[in-house]
């Protein structure tokens, strides 16, 4: 093995050693261990109906039941749809402590998901149990095909003969620990003569149901005999016995115990003055090596910088689960279409934010992941990094460098807003948009639309610099495609007409999206597609800018301070990105051209599309809209940040272009 200087001066092991004996003198002889050693996983043969929807029915159900079990170490829930249903139970065995509850509980829910998409599955780790399936199963205690045992290869006393005295003892151990269970009402632990052993009854089972589950255990677990461990993994229970003490509540061992606490009150003593002495010694020593270590920093950093980022692609289920706190409502920092937003804290002290997604289909699931390869290698200031993500889990999770501030949206449309913006900080703002989406555009080896640019997905950063985030609904491309003919998806108000009708997607869609984001900035007024009274924003700006009068329409808490003519010459831009032409637009990288350089000519923008808002019924167009064009056969349509599950009806809507003539358009349209 060769060892280089840096990992003499500071070895690997340095640190855990310390934890672990630093672990010794502030938890001496802690027995704590979620025991996530898996002892069975079962999965049915069954599969849901064609179009049934069944991965968020079962998300949904694991959702509610994480919350349960993080209340009570124990939950119980079924989930219903029209033509199938989830009905899913998880439970700590009752030795276990609430934070080891937990952790067993993340590793049985990351586990499980391999029998998708089964719609049964269950799961014996050696500190919980989970099993989901399709019909009301709770009361169950038996099961003649799926109810076993897992026995120990390893041999007891005996050495491959049943040892009289052994088997013995597991017998009087297995009999006096189910009885002690059934009594209890569902749970016992025990240990005499050098066997161990604990049995467990779901707390749905009735106290017969447990008599009967329990009965049966006891019998089929000494075939495990002369085998020094055995399980039963029943329907309704759960029974082991062990030469090794493998529970963590001692309650029901006394005489153990005292000699524990002896053994242990001198052991802890020995072990503080050794681990002072350790722990000097290597505070020394590992700050020598780090000083060392700085030296060689610069020569490695790019190195380091492309293993460091490589290597935080995969995150584990479990590890972003205790980051969040299990995701706990007071780490929830946004909510949008595509899922939930918590702040989380890696071990290594960094923060992080993490995002829950919810999918449909697997199908989706892979097309998403496949884009999330991509952007994962992109790195731009004014883009939101994506650190990695987690597929393993009951619902995938993305990893984002987080962001202290708020969304653009919130600085902008708030009633209480924390902060006014100025003039030069809307400008900034506006020009480092400018660069991430041109950066998206020209500065990869593929072309990146984001598809849904809008205030909401901008994040300010300390400094108030711009951060684009959520790209769950970018799409790339080839230089050599013209266009994607693609599902349409984004929030109405945004969408550029070619693409809302015709579903055909370029880069200048994200230039429209800009372009009205850029009138929402400087106008402080939000954009909405479906204005009844005083027209929409583009409307309204449009026509201020035929009678010259583009200063009228700026933010009025700027109360005038701001340079008429650098804020005409930005409003001019947007209106010139949100035209209705495609060829007219501008690309990114002229509009930053344009946002930079003050001598650049910019030419005369032309009419915007606007919607016929007559078409539509008042409440229609304050809903979420999923349209059918001619080349699309689904659709994702947003307005604001909210979702819905529309009933569907056909309504109309026209959209006037640069030439004066309005074109009717049929929509199938939610509502």
């Amino acid at each position: 093995m060769h060892l280089s200087s840096s990992n003499l001066l500071n070895p690997p092991w340095i640190t855990p050693f310390i934890f672990f004996i630093t672990a010794l003198i502030l938890f001496p002889l802690s027995l704590s261990d979620p025991r996530i050693s898996e002892a069975g996983l079962f999965c049915g043969q069954s599969r849901p109906p064609p179009n049934s929807s069944y991965i968020p029915l079962f998300v949904n159900a694991m959702e509610v039941l994480s919350q349960q079990v993080t209340a009570n170490d124990w939950g119980h829930y079924a989930v219903n749809s029209t033509n199938i249903s989830v009905y899913n139970l998880a439970q700590c065995y009752g030795d276990l402590s609430h934070n080891d509850c937990l952790l067993c509980y993340a590793a049985s829910r990351t586990r499980l998901p391999r029998c998708l998409p089964a719609v049964s599955g269950r799961i014996f780790l050696d500190g919980c149990f989970l099993r989901y399936d399709s019909y009301a199963f709770f009361n169950e205690s038996s099961d003649a095909v799926l109810d076993t045992v897992n026995c120990n290869s390893s041999v007891g006393v005996g050495g491959g003969v049943v040892d009289l005295e052994f088997g013995k003892n597991v017998g009087e151990l297995i009999d006096n620990v189910t009885a002690s269970a059934v009594a209890s009402g569902a749970y016992a632990v025990q240990g005499s003569k050098g066997v161990f052993g604990l049995a467990e009854c779901w707390n749905t089972v009735s106290r017969e149901g447990c008599r009967a589950c329990l009965a049966k255990a006891n019998r089929e677990i000494r075939a495990c005999l002369p085998n020094k461990e055995g399980r039963a993994l029943n329907t309704g229970c759960y029974l082991r016995y062990s030469t090794e003490k493998f529970f963590s509540n001692q309650s029901h061992d006394s005489n153990h115990n005292s000699g524990v606490s002896r053994t242990g009150a001198t052991l802890a003593i020995v072990l503080s003055v050794v681990a002072f002495c350790m722990l000097s010694f290597f505070a020394g020593y590992a700050a020598y090596g780090r000083w060392r270590k700085r030296r060689q920093a610069r020569d490695n950093l790019g190195q380091i910088s492309y293993s460091y980022n490589k290597s935080n692609l995969n995150f584990k289920y479990e590890t972003l689960e205790k980051a969040t706190n299990y995701f706990d409502d007071s780490r929830k920092v946004g909510q949008g279409g595509a899922g939930s937003v918590y702040r989380g804290t890696l071990s290594n002290g960094k923060t992080v934010a993490v995002k829950r997604l919810f999918f449909s289909t697997r199908q989706w699931v892979d097309e998403f992941f496949n884009e999330v390869n991509l952007i994962s290698g992109i790195d731009h200031n004014n883009l939101v990094k994506l650190l990695g993500c987690s597929i393993e889990g009951p619902e995938s999770l993305l990893v984002y460098e987080f962001i202290p501030n708020k969304s653009l949206e919130q600085y902008l449309f708030d009633k209480n807003k924390v902060k006014i913006l100025s003039w030069k900080e809307r400008q900034n703002i506006i020009v480092g948009i400018a660069e991430g989406l041109d950066f998206l555009h020209t500065g990869c080896n593929m072309r990146i639309i984001h598809r849904d640019i809008k205030s909401s997905n901008v994040l300010l950063d300390e400094n108030l610099d711009p951060k684009i985030a959520d790209f769950g609904l970018a799409r790339c491309f080839a230089a050599d495609q013209t266009h994607l003919s693609t599902g349409i998806a984004g929030t109405l108000g945004y969408m550029a007409p070619e693409y809302l009708v015709k579903g055909q997607l370029t880069e200048k869609a994200d230039v429209y999206s800009f372009g009205v984001l850029v009138l929402e900035i400087v106008t402080g007024r939000k954009s909405n597609a479906f204005v009844e009274d005083s027209g929409s924003l583009l409307q309204t700006v449009w026509k201020l800018f035929k009678r010259d009068k583009l200063t009228e329409s700026v933010d009025p808490c700027l109360k005038g301070d701001f340079p008429a003519t650098e804020t005409t010459k930005v409003l001019r831009i947007g209106l010139l990105c949100a035209q209705a032409s495609v060829a007219l637009r501008p690309s990114m990288a002229e509009v930053v051209r344009m946002l930079r350089d003050e001598n650049y000519e910019i030419p005369e923008p032309r009419q915007p599309p606007f919607i016929n808002t007559t078409a539509l019924s008042g409440s229609s167009a304050r809903s979420s809209y999923s349209i059918n064009s001619s080349t699309t056969s689904n659709a994702i349509i947003k307005q604001g940040a909210t979702s819905s599950y529309p009933s569907t009806e056909t309504e109309s809507f026209s959209i006037q272009s640069s030439d004066g003539h309005s074109r009717s358009e049929e929509l199938r349209t939610n509502s």
